[in-house]
């Protein structure tokens, strides 16, 4: 797939907002995801840390997208939200099925794989390099008003109108082909 074909990153067409930091012990902007974010090997969702998030932050969400999943509409792998403005960081592993890692009053919706936990890369066998984009989000309530059932897609239609900042750190994975 070339650059200039792929497709845009999640947020591309919401409103701009204020730009904040957000870094890992685990994924490095640009560089290879590891093995235990990987689907097939730890399905174990990275450690985040952010910080200058704008003021009047009431709570966060977090996400992970790949935008170049051969389905149409990309690849929900993660979402959180209602994450309390006083939590700046998710220990490695807080996207697990048990939700023992994410702070209370945290909601982890489904991914696409149908679970309400993060799901690690997998992109087809020679499909070329995917990208994965975490991206927290700053939003200016503490409740950002869906549930547990709904579907990352209404979690991004929420936060279109509910972020006033954004972070974001992208990794890649790729499958080599297979003879």
């Amino acid at each position: 797939m070339s650059e200039h074909s792929r497709p845009p990153l999640p947020h591309a067409f919401h409103p701009p907002v204020a730009s904040f930091t957000v870094t890992s012990d685990d994924v490095s902007e640009g560089s290879r995801l590891k093995d235990e974010q990987v689907m097939a090997a730890g399905n174990r969702s990275p450690q985040l840390s952010w910080q200058g998030f704008p003021a009047g932050t009431k709570s966060f969400a977090v996400t992970c997208y790949d935008p170049d999943a051969p389905t149409g509409s990309g690849f929900w792998h993660w979402s959180v939200f209602d994450i309390p403005a006083s939590v700046t960081e998710l220990p490695a592993g807080a996207g697990s099925g048990d939700f023992a890692g994410l702070p209370s009053g945290a909601v982890q919706v489904r991914n696409d794989m149908g679970g309400r936990e993060f799901v690690g890369a997998a992109p087809p066998p020679g499909d070329g390099p995917h990208r994965y984009v975490f991206t927290v989000y700053a939003v200016d309530s503490e409740k950002l008003g869906p549930d547990a059932d709904a579907s990352p897609a209404v979690v991004g239609f929420n936060l279109r109108f509910h972020a006033i900042g954004r972070a974001q750190l992208i990794g890649a994975y790729e499958v080599a082909a297979q003879d």
